[in-house]
């Protein structure tokens, strides 16, 4: 018997290890006393888990396998690996589905914590394995472990692949969009450039002739005034098109 709160009370797990456990679960890890192995893993996180859940597996000396939170028996572990197998499913299944960048970041921050606890999983279960290196079990569950662990880790590659396609797509997008109303923009300018003048000696001399030049019966000065202010846009037209290819070249 001993006084964790954290492993069964039912469990006789030798002191040497109950006196390394603390008041909580910490990290991922394999203790080993008088050949009996306890092996300290997480349930598989969820999106919004802040803590993680503890699992321990006993392995007592005659071979016999008893799990805090799963059946006992050798499959106890294969049973925890196989729900990281079926969330890890889950999540590739949704990073199909994805269309845009808030669905690929929810997949990565999901995929982050599960990567995580998978990669201290494997190491875990290799400190196991060296420890008791006749028991082929902890290989194949190593293995396995290694195997999500791998899963994980390119269903992460895949998810910041397509979100920084996504991200390069909307900037060049955007870059595009800039370009056509940079380019709306200089025609605009282009325009007032060329009717400033004429626009300017209308608002100067007027265009109703009444000071004196309404007197003649052919409005040459009208004319006169059109055809200079046409004249002085379109030098100005030619002077910012020339200053912009200058600028471009």
């Amino acid at each position: 018997m001993h006084e964790s709160s954290l492993i069964p009370a039912t469990w006789n797990v030798p002191a040497e290890i109950v006196n390394r456990l603390g008041q909580q679960v910490g990290r991922q890890r394999t203790m080993v006393a008088e050949k009996h192995l306890l092996i300290i893993l997480h349930a598989p996180p969820g999106p919004e888990d802040m803590y993680r859940k503890g699992r321990f597996f006993w392995r007592e000396p005659d071979l016999n396998w008893h799990s805090s939170d799963l059946k006992g028996g050798p499959d106890a572990l294969n049973r925890h690996l196989e729900e990281y197998q079926l969330l890890l499913e889950d999540l590739d299944e949704k990073l199909d589905q994805a269309t845009n960048s808030l669905e690929y970041l929810e997949v990565l921050n999901q995929l982050n914590p599960v990567y995580r606890a998978l990669c201290h999983t494997t190491q875990a279960l290799q400190m196991a394995r060296e420890a008791i290196p006749e028991d082929k079990l902890l290989i194949d569950l190593r293995d396995s472990a290694y195997r999500l662990e791998r899963t994980a880790e390119l269903l992460i590659q895949d998810a910041k692949n397509a979100l920084e396609f996504i991200i390069a797509k909307q900037a060049e997008e955007q870059s595009q969009a800039s370009a056509r109303i940079e380019l709306s923009a200089h025609r605009l300018n282009l325009l007032i450039a060329y009717f400033f003048p004429i626009a300017t000696l209308s608002t100067i001399f007027g265009s109703n002739f009444r000071h004196g030049f309404e007197r003649y019966s052919t409005p040459y000065p009208f004319w006169i005034m059109v055809i200079a202010g046409l004249f002085l846009g379109l030098v100005i037209h030619l002077f910012l098109t020339k200053g912009t290819a200058k600028t471009k070249s």
